[in-house]
């Protein structure tokens, strides 16, 4: 969705009811990011509403972009989010395979998740913050870690439950939405 650098478009500040608001669906869509919540999102700060290409709002405090909507779709955090709190949002890993398919854009395929290197919640090694061994829904968004990487690279929506992935083992499996490098990430805000 970021492929291309682009530059921020109007800014507005944010009512304070729909501050209210960002801060239920997000607290809603991530609970595990609750103790946090009033680091991420203080209430006495002013929210700002960026208009980006493609329909897309980007949310930022203070010039530090925090999440992100399409239209009306799921709320999505910003990777810059992500490392600070990476313990808050289910998570998947790709094989090191993969790591060059996502950080140039791809759509993210389901072998990469199934393979030896990659892991989905259920399994062996499945981590505590792995969505806590359940299996992930379609539709849902997951941050998406890479084999021998430190940080995540990727934020994304899932186009097939992990159970499916797991018994089909191909298609395409994560719509690319936010990579390390794209243009969201690298967009200047100041």
């Amino acid at each position: 969705m970021f492929k291309k650098d682009f530059t921020a478009g109007a800014k507005s500040k944010v009512k304070s009811s729909a501050q209210r608001a960002i801060r239920a669906k997000v607290l809603e869509t991530y609970p595990r990011i609750e103790p946090y919540i009033d680091d991420i999102l203080p209430k006495k700060e002013q929210v700002d509403l960026i208009k980006l290409p493609d329909r897309v709002s980007l949310y930022s405090i203070n010039g530090q972009p925090l999440f992100w909507q399409h239209m009306d779709d799921a709320i999505i955090p910003h990777l810059k989010i992500i490392h600070r709190y990476p313990w808050c949002f289910t998570r998947v890993r790709i094989d090191r395979g993969g790591i060059r398919f996502v950080l140039s854009g791809a759509t993210l395929m389901t072998p990469g998740l199934t393979s030896p290197g990659g892991r989905l919640p259920g399994g062996k090694e499945s981590e505590e913050w792995a969505n806590d061994g359940k299996e992930i829904e379609e539709r849902e968004v997951v941050v998406v870690d890479a084999e021998g990487k430190e940080n995540a690279c990727m934020v994304g929506v899932l186009k097939m439950g992990t159970a499916e992935m797991k018994e089909k083992k191909k298609g395409p499996a994560i719509e690319n939405g936010h990579y390390v490098g794209d243009g969201l990430w690298k967009l200047d805000l100041n």
